[in-house]
């Protein structure tokens, strides 16, 4: 995927007080030696060490810096390894990368440390995803779900899968060297047993992917219902600003608006809709046809409505959203004659935070607090549900009494999937892609 050599990059943003420059490959101390004065040499100092010195160009010095010394193979990459600390100034980190690329150095490219790290066998492709992901983090649950399966207990979970696959796949293959024999070295209702717990276990994975993915993205909630009912005061309550035009001429919004917010440590994504009612006019069809788009893509559909007009004709949705009918307005009545509604006032802050809470119990995050494998990587369930239909075959396929040849590659087929997550079988344009997406120092 990448050239060999010694690579470069900042491993930290621009703008803070201190600034971290990471360098890794065959050579890497040797090539900081050329510009640090420190003490002694890095290249006679111990692993794992820390080092006060000089960047120095020439005679001049351009930063005093502290140099993290690791060497192979006990390093993030696998191989020698340093990182620079220095002051946060743009310029004396533009110096640094200068002097390290003229000592020997090369910039790095998106990913290129992760790679490495996956090429020394430190991490598997699933692990290097789930680096990328910790860094995104912008909340405590996708930062649990990220942090574990960094640490491996994703991986190792897919291969105590992938290896219950691969001993029935050597039971059968077995039968077949001795299939002049007629010999069955496998209990067929012993295979489908295991076979079907194995199935359990993934399609438990694939389950998990609607909470895991919309912990990672952003639980997504259409904020819908009738003109004029308070839709765009709602959504500037939730999100504590005047982000949504707010006026009592129906019709005010007509395209979508979208606002993020952090409840109770998880992201949600509201979009403010155009109001749902016949109309003959273009635009505001065009607003609403953006509405119904946005309730179909949508996890959480609040459907707003106020005393006066009660509820209406509700949206369909999908066995998969939650529905919250939400009665603005209660400012102005004490009616309360629509069953398992909220009643808010958008106005006067009233019934806002309870909305909040309601909101929040729609995703469980228990799971991912506890440690608990989530599976929140689109590639990831992809290739779990390619892995659980080949299982099925192969259950259906010992159910017909099919020859074992056939049985033998539906599970590798299910074996291949499962070993395409972590990175055991993954073609080059695939690992091109992932790691493009990684910063340029990870």
């Amino acid at each position: 995927m990448f050239e060999s050599g010694i690579i470069v990059a900042p491993a930290t943003a621009t703008g803070g007080a201190i600034a971290v420059v990471r360098m890794s490959g065959d050579g890497a101390i040797e090539c900081c030696d050329r510009v640090f004065r420190g003490r002694r040499p890095l290249a006679e100092c111990r692993s794992h060490t820390v080092h006060y010195g000089e960047i120095v160009d020439g005679h001049r010095v351009v930063d005093d810096v502290l140099v993290a010394l690791f060497r192979a193979p006990h390093s993030y990459t696998g191989e020698d390894s340093v990182e620079v600390s220095m002051h946060g100034s743009q310029y004396i980190v533009s110096e640094v990368i200068r002097l390290l690329c003229s000592s020997g150095a090369r910039l790095a490219a998106a990913g290129e440390f992760s790679a490495r790290a996956m090429a020394a066998g430190r991490i598997d492709l699933s692990q290097a995803e789930a680096v990328a992901d910790l860094i995104a983090a912008d909340s405590r649950a996708s930062h649990a779900i990220a942090a574990t399966q960094m640490r491996g207990g994703y991986s190792a979970l897919l291969e105590e899968l992938r290896e219950q696959l691969v001993n029935i796949t050597a039971l059968l293959e077995l039968e077949l060297d001795f299939s002049e024999e007629d010999v069955e070295f496998a209990d067929r209702e012993q295979l489908q047993r295991m076979l079907r717990t194995t199935d359990e276990v993934v399609v438990r994975l694939m389950e998990s992917f609607r909470v895991g993915n919309a912990i990672r993205e952003g639980v997504n909630v259409a904020i819908v219902g009738a003109p004029n009912v308070g839709k765009s005061t709602l959504l500037n309550r939730l999100v504590g600003d005047d982000r949504a035009m707010v006026s009592s001429i129906a019709g005010t919004t007509r395209d979508t608006i979208e606002e993020c917010v952090t409840i109770d440590d998880v992201r949600f994504r509201f979009v403010d809709t155009a109001g749902l009612h016949a109309t003959d006019d273009m635009l505001e069809r065009m607003g609403i046809e953006r509405t119904e788009q946005a309730i179909r893509r949508a996890r959480v559909v609040v459907y707003v409505t106020e005393p006066s007009s009660g509820v209406g004709e509700l949206p369909m949705l999908s066995a998969e959203q939650v529905l919250m009918v939400v009665v603005n307005k209660m400012d102005t009545t004490d009616r309360r004659d629509v069953e398992g509604a909220l009643y808010i006032s958008a106005r006067e802050n009233q019934g806002i935070d309870e909305l909040r809470t309601a909101l929040r119990q729609t995703v469980d995050t228990d799971g991912a607090y506890r440690g608990d494998v989530i599976v929140s990587n689109l590639r990831h369930f992809e290739s779990l549900a390619r892995a659980h239909k080949d299982i099925e075959m192969a259950v259906a396929a010992l159910s017909s009494g099919v020859s074992e040849e056939l049985l033998a590659e539906d599970i590798r087929g299910a074996i291949s999937a499962l070993a395409e997550i972590t990175g055991s079988v993954t073609n080059d344009d695939i690992l091109q892609t992932i790691f493009s997406r990684f910063c340029i120092g990870k």
